[in-house]
């Protein structure tokens, strides 16, 4: 009788962790797409928070993000600042 119902506390375990099974994938996808987001995010904030350029460069370049993607980041990385910061001498 023991065994009996050893085996229907591990029957009714497996059950119980099919039944959580949608649960732990949705989880997954949902971790998965909140890293990718963030993913996606990392360039436009590193362009935002940048101090190589300013004003309306920054802007461009960030306009450049939304329709290039990530090909305007390698591109700023290289090329920013486009004009040289005057320099002032007091």
């Amino acid at each position: 009788m023991r065994i009996l119902s050893n085996l229907l506390v591990i029957g009714l375990v497996c059950l119980g962790l099919l039944a959580l099974l949608p649960l732990i994938s949705i989880s997954i996808a949902v971790v998965c797409a909140v890293f990718v987001f963030a993913l996606w995010l990392l360039p436009i904030w590193i362009i935002a928070t940048s101090d190589v350029t300013t004003g309306f460069e920054k802007i461009a370049w960030l306009l450049a993000m939304f329709c290039l993607s990530w090909f305007a980041w390698v591109f700023y990385f290289f090329l920013a600042p486009l004009k040289s910061k005057q320099q002032y001498y007091y």
